[in-house]
């Protein structure tokens, strides 16, 4: 792929810490995505992108710096990665529930994990010696992801595990579901 086309692939703009930088940046996402022709969800990716930067704003930017929008176009337009990068200390603490009932504090996390296909291929194998074994450490690993997950999920994690096609709008719809529950 030549350098042109990879800069096609991958886009992204700094915000100061003002109110108008989320409606800037939800008008740089809906410019990229109306470009790349990915618009098939471009609702979905706005909600998220408002959410996010308002987030980054309120919450991970502190005074006299920003944050950082960025979008990557998977090759062949199977796929849209959107992420906020705020300028905050990033220690890695979860934030602690201040009020129930308020808008913010909750500290919610939210984990997306790609599950291979050809694991799935592989737990189905029989016949030789050597798909039986592949089976085996299919099953192992899925048995993994499980435990993985349910460790996650006791402590508080909201957890999406999809294969890679289906893993963008499962995440999407994890974060309206969890927005429209209050939960976020």
């Amino acid at each position: 792929m030549n350098e042109a086309m990879q800069l096609s692939l991958l886009r992204e703009r700094f915000y100061r810490r003002e109110r108008r930088s989320v409606p800037a940046a939800r008008e740089f996402v809906r410019t990229a995505v109306t470009d790349w022709g990915f618009g098939t969800r471009l609702d979905d990716v706005l909600l998220c992108v408002s959410e996010l930067a308002t987030n980054a704003l309120l919450h991970g930017v502190p005074p006299g710096r920003g944050y950082v929008v960025r979008l990557l176009l998977r090759e062949g337009g199977t796929g849209l990665r959107v992420e906020v990068h705020d300028s905050g200390s990033g220690d890695g603490r979860r934030p602690v529930v201040r009020e129930p009932e308020g808008e913010s504090g909750r500290g919610l996390l939210l984990v997306a994990a790609v599950a291979d296909p050809r694991v799935a291929d592989m737990a189905s194998g029989r016949g030789t010696a050597e798909l039986v074994y592949d089976a085996a450490a299919a099953e192992r690993l899925r048995g993994a992801r499980r435990w993985i997950t349910a460790r996650l999920r006791g402590q508080g994690v909201e957890v999406v595990d999809a294969p890679p096609e289906e893993l963008a709008p499962a995440l999407a719809d994890a974060y309206l579901a969890l927005k429209a529950a209050g939960r976020l």
